[in-house]
């Protein structure tokens, strides 16, 4: 199987596409796969890394507005689907996946002229821009959530398949384990609560974990604290200039820019502090963790806040509003929760049982039907 993969920008959209060409990889060792992004995003880190080649068009997203920027931007989208048609031409795939984005769109559209067969994947109950604008053209659209299904009318076929993620339970070795927290400068005497908030970081999750940590708050548990590659230069900075802290000398914190090895470190932290899209929800679920939820408040339909009541409501996390947010309000909700172990391994039990299994699998047999 020769495959192309369109996925650019953030870790939403380019993990579950990792997590499907090693998949693929998987069950066909001897298929081809190269990612199509630009030059910009995280890509750039995050394919390589995996093994895979990285294909450039200069795609850009756009707002709604009317603005000089914004018609830049259309015209230099619009003449990257050319610069797709070109990667198509040569690589010659049997398939394209695009799992979101604005990327999707050129590519998307190239591989439609090129009579490319398409296939989608929206992680989000609430369909994004470029999956609907798609959508018609596609082979088939794969979803993370049946909500999705209604959302997407002008499709032509529907599937749900949940989202696909590189993070999964595993069973970690005490030696690796130690390993893991040495790295980390952690220690098993205290419980571990991992901070992130997608590979862009979140600036209000950010500031509260400020105010603990220059309040040195966190006495009885650790922080392990992923700030994100655009805001990790800020915070260092920030703790130096107003809390005469060095970065890399906080007793029970460790702050790092970003964490690549997200399944080892999930599977040994005791809760998770995080917003609550698509992949962060299949992820915690899969590990079976207990946590605390700060849905991302700009999302159109309030679809983080929708995702995150729902495993509030089995019983598998606490829920903190952005605008409620602080330093006061999140210490409350670890310390309640680490305080009471029966409850948080309920937490973890009561998260496993909404996860969806097999997900990278159901894909695979849909890409394989649509090449037959």
């Amino acid at each position: 199987m020769r495959v192309i993969i369109s996925a650019a920008g953030t870790g939403g959209h380019i993990n579950p596409g990792i997590a499907i060409a090693n998949k693929i990889k998987e069950k066909e060792p001897n298929s081809e796969i190269i990612f199509v992004g630009t030059d910009r995003g995280l890509e750039n880190d995050l394919v390589p890394r995996a093994g895979y080649e990285l294909k450039h068009i200069n795609a850009y997203g756009f707002d709604r507005t009317i603005s000089l920027d914004n018609i830049k931007k259309m015209y230099q989208t619009f003449h990257s689907i050319k610069e797709a048609k070109k990667i198509i031409e040569q690589f010659k795939p049997d398939v394209i996946i695009g799992t979101g984005g604005y990327i999707c769109v050129p590519v998307g559209l190239a591989a439609k002229k090129k009579k490319v067969p398409v296939v989608l994947h929206e992680s989000n109950a609430f369909p994004g821009v470029a999956v609907k604008m798609l959508s018609n053209k596609a082979s088939k659209v794969l979803v993370g959530f049946e909500d999705a299904k209604v959302r997407l009318p002008k499709a032509k076929q529907v599937i749900v398949t949940g989202t696909p993620t590189k993070v999964k339970k595993i069973k970690i070795s005490d030696a690796r384990k130690q390993e893991l927290l040495k790295e980390n400068k952690l220690n098993n005497n205290k419980p571990i609560v991992l901070f992130f908030g997608g590979s862009q970081g979140a600036k209000s999750i950010n500031n509260s974990l400020l105010e603990i940590i220059s309040k040195k708050q966190n006495q009885n548990y650790q922080i392990l604290w992923a700030a994100g590659p655009a805001q990790y230069e800020q915070i260092k900075k920030d703790l130096k200039e107003k809390h005469s802290i060095e970065i890399d000398n906080i007793e029970n914190v460790s702050i790092v820019p970003y964490i690549y090895n997200m399944e080892e470190i999930m599977n040994v932290s005791d809760i998770i502090v995080a917003r609550s899209g698509a992949m962060t929800l299949t992820e915690i679920a899969l590990v079976g963790k207990p946590a605390i939820f700060i849905p991302l408040p700009s999302m159109s339909a309030n679809r983080q806040e929708d995702n995150a009541r729902v495993f509030e409501k089995e019983g598998a996390a606490k829920v903190i509003l952005n605008n409620e947010l602080n330093g006061e309000v999140l210490q409350k909700a670890i310390n309640s929760m680490i305080k009471d172990k029966n409850k948080l391994i309920e937490m973890g039990e009561n998260a496993k049982k909404l996860a969806i299994y097999n997900v990278e699998d159901r894909i695979y047999e849909e890409l394989e039907k649509c090449l037959k």
